[in-house]
């Protein structure tokens, strides 16, 4: 009896080393994941799970470990076993014995043959068998079939029922061929792929299909075989040859290797296809065979899950159901590869194989490789045949079916879902549901079928609505019940084109409910606007009306109306309902659509805008809504359209724009008034909008080509806007110029008929020229330059046209005639002349004179006009003027400085002319006009004068000088005589001008107005100067100091210090206190850079030189004699500091450097590395040997032999470097090579002499090693210590200061430079040794 054989189920199983196996939580099964509903049937198969419970309890038979299935059931168990049952899962037959199972263990592998005659059981402990199925008997017992102390994994029949293979425990995969000879049974076993090349834990033989057994690729016996690394696809017959290998992509070592074979139709022809997997990529490879006789492969494309695969089984030619690790079922459709469902086969308590293949029966036995893939290994539990797959459980079978079309929409039903029902039955209907079982391949005969199913659901789902609809509460909870139910019935209705079922039974059955009534009714909006309901019956369309108009939803009536079929309209009811609503656009489509009427709208809508218009009130928003829906409708007529969509047809087109015409040329309207002007139509429409009407008319007119009697309206309209508009007061200068424009247009056209006087034009001329109508001046200029534009030059005379035009200061007009005469300097006179157009003259001048469509003669008179007015184009804008004069008149620049005699406008210019350009152009006598804008910057500008100089090159130093002096510009220059490098005269100025701030500041503090707000300002701002100036002339010195002796740099210093010191006596009266203060800080702030660059004794002495401080009164200078103690005191803690920090690094340095050198060598063998000969291949003399730390050891002379060493030959020691470890990288290197940081040049490089005494037969071997110092090789290494460091070390910073302050005589003030002030000691402890 095996004792472990009990634990194989994935719930109470403790071989198959995964915790979380024994963690799963249940969870609901949801058929609703997806849209494609329940896809699979699953089944427990009652009777078989019954038989195998009761056999474990009743006959001890133990729990089941194997299922097969073909024309019968079979079921192994754990004490060898095998329970065959029909397909009525009536058990047929008990094969076997427990003394047999106590002997070869539990059933590990099973497999029937095609034409289900016999059984082939493998066992754990290695042992196959075989089994009539007929009667029970057995056939055969092998025990010798493959390596003992193996189990059997697989064992599959092939086509060929003489034929099978088996796989083990071992990876090794045999060929059985079954053979009986005069009456004996024998089996000849073959090696195919052996074990130690790589384990094979997974083959499957291609078995066709009986429709496909003569299919030519069976003549190969095709067997598939997963090893932990690749796939190979092989072929038995004739002779075993491999066609394919294929390795996998990257994946984790637990996955579990599958492969299943399926026959699919691909581009009109059946062919097998193997799908394989390790982890969570399937891959296909399509087998085909050539004429040629050889096997073709090719590659599929790939099918990627978010899952580790741990079975795959085809259960169609298009669909494929996988489980994955957590035990979830997952049915894939290949083509479009959509997960169709997903189910947990949690309950069913998968039998996993793990013991097989870990070999627990026989010892153990195996590879971790394979026992690490056999954690999860279920191939014995899952077995597939004629679209049906069974899984085994720990005391259950179940057996997984694809559900036929309508077993998947009547689950929907069950649970109520009709909308995913009828969505899942259309996609039936459409073709584009997946994994579809039991529907006609012929469209029609599918959709007539499925049709019915779906009126079938469309009424059941009325009802049900209908009958769940809530009966009392709110309103809006019953409209929305419905609004979830009524759009989906009409959707599916018309999509099946069944208008007669949605508004026969669908509506009569649900205008029972008001609420269901109003929510159809507003859900057919939708439909009919798209077009896809364009007829409905009269009852419909009455309710439709009525709804709609009781509601308030007149926007959506109209809408409606528009895109119905005007036959099923009451059209009297209709009407009425537009013109008491005015829904103008559903009342024009039932007139012209129903009535042919195009005339009667026009008049309604006339009728509601031309009384406005006529009494001159004002329109609202609705009328004006109202005439351009007017204007669109005329314009619609008159171009063969339909309003408001559509196209009018064709034999009445011409009709309709005859009709048109006649009516707007009408004299009177049909009920006029004594009152009404004559034609009153046009009027109305001119009044409106007269631009958009003569739009709409020249439109019209480009149709007008052969037509004879539309030429005819056209000039009869024409005639009529001229009666009317011209000598009519009610009309603008716009609105008249706006018909000029357009007839103008019309007369320019090649094919013009129109016949229009002459004189009506000379007199709208006169009309828009009258000079002495200053009002809409703009209006009136535009209107006729529009009118030019388009033509009108023709009907003028042209030296008319200037002079009314100049009279009217029309500047527009002028320059349109001007042009035409290539008066160009005429134009800028227009454009200076032009309140509105001035600044435009520069770009028009700049466009002129750059563009090549003009002769130089014309340039240069452009050219003379603008150097006359150049005085007003530089007062108008002197950056673009000096723009123009660098790009077009370099040459003339002195010329125009002349004329400018304005300084003001002259510093302007100049400041603009020489500002720093991208395309910098050279200007004669640059360096005059730079001295020129020098001397108007110190005059109009000081504050611009220092950034001046420092941009410019192009002015004479010494005149610069002398022009600053002239306006006592002193900061400027100082700036000059410092770049000339007169620095003590730079320094006088700069002295000088700080003077004179301190005697200002002195002065206000004798004034005894610090009370008042004005003195106070006055007085922060005399402090900023004096602040300001002394940062200048310090920032001066500490620039000048560089170069300087020690006597120059006191003879700047001094003078400065006493400055200061002098000015603190000065200071006298009410403020005295604070501003003795603010000088004194400022005094403390001078020594502070003094000490950069004077000595300390100096200043001292300088100080008690002086009268203030040299009369023995040391308090004044109690606070300068602390600050010095401080500082001292501060430089003293930073030094003591920094030398414990350099010596602790240094010590630390040291230490680990000897703890390197001095630690001993291993050597990995105890020969040379070069001649391979022992250490000691001479007994007789002494050799001296090197070991190197990466720990090969070599013979000296041999590494002097291959030239290993650096250094010269002649010095007393040579240093070498490892042979092996230089030369293995990158091919044989020259002696020239660099020793690089690594083991084969580490700093312990040990020399070992070996000496030899002979004292009797045995010699005794004594090795001296030489001593170890600091070498040559070591102190390099000193150098590369640095690098272990993480950033600068505290001596590279400290170098860096001492180098900064070397040419500096420092005192024990702190120096006060840009840069130091911030500067901060960082300590940090050293960083780790890296080893």
């Amino acid at each position: 009896m095996d004792a472990h054989s009990c634990d194989t189920s994935s719930l109470a199983s403790s071989d198959s080393g995964d915790p979380a196996y024994l963690k799963r939580k249940r969870r609901t099964v949801d058929l609703n994941a997806t849209v494609h509903g329940s896809v699979l049937r699953h089944s427990l198969l009652k009777g078989i799970s019954a038989q195998i419970v009761s056999a474990a309890d009743k006959v001890d038979a133990g729990l089941p470990t194997a299922i097969t299935v073909s024309g019968v059931i079979v079921v192994g168990t754990s004490h060898g076993l095998a329970l065959v049952f029909e397909t009525n899962q009536a058990l047929r037959l008990c094969l076997g014995t427990k003394t047999t199972g106590a002997e070869f263990g539990a059933v590990s592998a099973l497999s029937i043959n095609h034409d289900c005659s016999r059984l082939l059981c493998g066992f754990a402990k290695g042992q196959i068998t075989m089994w009539d199925l007929a009667n029970g008997k057995l056939l055969r017992t092998i025990t010798d079939a493959h390596p003992p102390g193996t189990a059997v994994l697989h064992v599959k029949f092939t086509d060929d029922p003489t034929l099978a293979v088996c796989n083990d425990s071992g990876g090794s995969v045999f060929e059985l061929a079954f053979r009986r000879v005069m009456g004996m049974r024998s089996c000849d076993s073959r090696c195919l792929f052996s074990g130690s090349k790589g384990e094979v834990c997974c083959v499957e033989p291609l078995r066709a299909p009986p429709d496909f057994r003569d299919h030519p690729i069976t003549h190969y016996s095709l067997l598939a075989m997963a090893s932990l690394t690749k796939i190979l696809v092989i072929g038995l017959k004739p002779t075993l040859k491999v066609w394919m290998t294929f390795p996998y992509s990257k994946s984790d070592p637990s996955s579990v290797p599958q492969l299943s074979w399926q026959f699919v139709p691909v581009q009109k022809a059946v062919n097998p296809i193997l799908a394989f997997c390790k982890g969570d990529t399937v891959h296909f490879l399509l087998v085909k065979k050539e004429e040629t006789g050889t096997i073709h492969v090719i590659k599929q494309r790939q099918l990627h899950l978010s899952c580790d695969i741990i079975s795959l089984s085809w259960i169609n030619s298009r669909t494929l159901v996988l489980v994955d690790s957590h035990e979830k079922l997952q049915v894939v459709d290949r083509p479009s590869q959509d997960v169709l469902e997903t189910l947990d086969l949690e309950q069913v308590q998968l039998v996993y194989n793990s013991r097989h293949f870990k070999s627990l029966a026989t010892g153990g036995n195996v590879s971790q490789a394979l026992a690490l893939v056999g954690e999860k290994a279920c191939y014995q539990s899952v077995s597939s045949y004629a679209g049906q797959i069974i899984y085994l459980g720990t005391k259950s079978a179940h057996i997984m079916a694809l559900r036929n079309w309508r077993e998947r929409i009547d689950c929907f039903l069950k649970q109520e879902h009709f909308v995913e029902a009828l969505s899942l039955a259309w996609s039936f209907h459409e073709g584009t549901a997946k994994a579809v079982v039991g529907l006609y391949g012929d469209p029609l005969k599918r959709k007539a079928v499925v049709s019915d199913k779906m009126v079938e659901i469309l009424f059941q789902f009325a009802e049900f609505a209908l009958k769940k609809c809530p009966e009392q509460g709110k309103i809006q909870v019953m409209e929305q019940h419905f609004q979830d139910v009524v759009p989906v019935l009409v959707d599916y209705s018309l999509l099946l084109q069944r208008a007669d079922l949605l508004f026969n039974q669908l509506y009569s059955r649900l205008m029972e409910n008001m609420v269901a009534k109003g929510v159809f009714l507003e859900s057919l909006e939708s439909y009919i606007i798209a077009d896809r309901l364009g007829h409905m019956t009269t009852p419909i369309m009455r309710d439709l009306l009525a709804h709609y108009h009781g509601n308030g939803l007149l926007d959506s009536l109209e809408r409606c109306i528009v895109h119905l079929d005007v036959t099923s309209l009451d059209i009297h009811q209709v009407v009425q309902v537009c013109w008491e609503n005015q829904l103008y656009d559903a009342m024009i489509y039932v007139f012209n659509s129903g009535m042919n009427d195009y005339i009667t709208p026009m008049e309604k809508l006339f009728a509601v805008i031309g009384p406005t218009l006529r009494e001159g009130r004002s329109l609202t928003d609705e009328d004006v809504v109202m005439g351009n829906k007017l204007l669109v409708y005329i314009s619609c007529c008159l171009a063969g359209r339909a309003y408001p969509r559509g196209n009018i047809p064709e034999d009445l087109v011409v009709q309709v724009k005859h009709q048109v015409f006649e009516f707007l040329i009408r004299l009177h309207s049909a009920d006029s008034s004594e009152e009404e002007e004559v034609f009153p139509f046009i009027h109305t429409l001119l009044h409106f909008d007269t631009r958009e009407f003569l739009n709409v008319l020249a439109m019209t007119f480009e149709d007008f080509k052969n037509d004879k009697q539309a030429l005819e309206y056209q000039q009869r309209i024409v005639d009529i806007l001229l009666q009317v508009m011209v000598d009519n007061p009610d009309f603008t200068p716009s609105q008249v110029g706006g018909l000029f424009t357009f007839l103008a247009r019309q007369l320019a056209k090649p094919d013009n008929t129109l016949f229009v006087n002459r004189k009506l034009f000379d007199q709208v001329l006169e009309f828009l020229c009258c000079p002495d109508d200053d009002s809409r001046h703009t209006e009136r200029q535009q209107v006729l330059l529009e009118l030019l534009q388009v033509g009108g030059v023709v009907q003028f005379n042209e030296g008319r046209l200037l002079t009314l035009a100049e009279k009217a200061k029309f500047y527009q007009i002028c320059e349109f005639l001007y042009e035409k005469k290539h008066l160009y300097d005429r134009i800028i006179d227009c454009y200076l002349k032009d309140p509105l157009r001035k600044l435009e003259i520069f770009s028009y001048i700049d466009s002129l004179l750059s563009m090549p469509g003009y002769s130089s003669e014309e340039k240069q008179t452009v050219k003379n006009k603008v150097l006359q007015n150049i005085q007003e184009l530089v007062t108008l804008d002197p950056s673009k003027s000096a723009d123009l004069v660098v790009f077009h008149f370099t040459e003339e620049v002195q010329q125009i400085i002349s004329e400018l005699q304005d300084d003001q406008l002259l510093f302007g210019f100049l400041s603009c002319l020489l500002e720093p350009r991208e395309s910098y152009s050279i200007l004669p006598l640059e360096r005059d006009l730079h001295e020129l804008l020098l001397d108007l910057l110190c005059r109009f500008s000081p504050h611009q004068l220092l950034s001046f100089l420092h941009t410019s090159q192009h002015y004479r130093l010494e005149e610069a000088i002398q022009v600053t002096e002239k306006y006592r510009c002193n900061e400027a220059r100082a700036f000059l005589l410092e770049k000339k490098g007169d620095v003590q005269g730079a320094f006088v100025v700069l002295l000088e001008t700080l003077k004179e701030k301190l005697c200002l500041l002195t002065a206000e503090s004798d004034r005894g107005d610090g009370g008042q707000d004005g003195g106070q300002d006055e007085e922060e701002s005399t402090l900023t100067s004096v602040k300001d100036s002394l940062n200048d002339i310090l920032a001066f010195c500490h620039r000048s100091c560089q170069n300087l002796s020690q006597e120059q740099r006191e003879s700047l210093w001094f003078p400065l210090l006493d400055t200061m010191m002098a000015s603190q006596k000065q200071v006298k009266g009410l403020k005295a206190k604070r501003i003795s203060e603010v000088l004194k800080e400022l005094t403390m702030k001078v020594l502070n850079c003094m000490s950069s660059f004077i000595s300390l004794p100096a200043i001292i002495q300088q100080i008690l030189q002086d009268p203030v401080y040299g009369k023995g009164k040391l308090a004044e200078i109690q606070g300068l004699i602390l600050g010095m103690l401080d500082t001292f005191n501060y430089e003293q803690t930073l030094l003591e500091t920094t030398t414990s920090l350099l010596n602790h690094d240094l010590h630390w340095s040291l230490a680990h450097l000897r703890a390197a050198v001095t630690r001993g060598v291993h050597p990995r063998q105890d020969y040379c590395n070069i001649c391979l000969q022992h250490y000691k291949r001479r007994q007789d003399s002494a050799e001296e040997i090197i070991v190197f730390s990466c720990g090969h050891l070599y013979h000296l002379q041999c590494l002097q032999q291959k030239d290993c060493g650096w250094g010269a030959a002649s010095e007393v020691q040579q240093w070498w470097r490892c042979y092996k470890c230089s030369f293995s990288h990158g091919g044989m290197g020259g002696a020239s090579t660099k020793p690089t940081r690594g083991r084969c040049t580490s700093l312990a490089q040990t020399h070992v002499t070996t000496v030899h005494h002979d004292t009797g037969a045995a010699a005794h071997r004594k090795k001296v090693f030489v001593e170890t110092t600091l070498d040559l090789q070591q102190e390099q290494s000193w150098d590369q210590i640095r690098c272990l460091y993480r950033g600068p070390s505290r001596l590279s910073i400290l170098s860096e200061l001492s180098h900064c302050h070397s040419n500096e005589k420092t005192g024990f003030l702190i120096p006060a430079q840009p840069g130091t002030e911030s500067f901060q000691l960082k300590l940090s402890p050293p960083p780790l040794l890296e080893e």
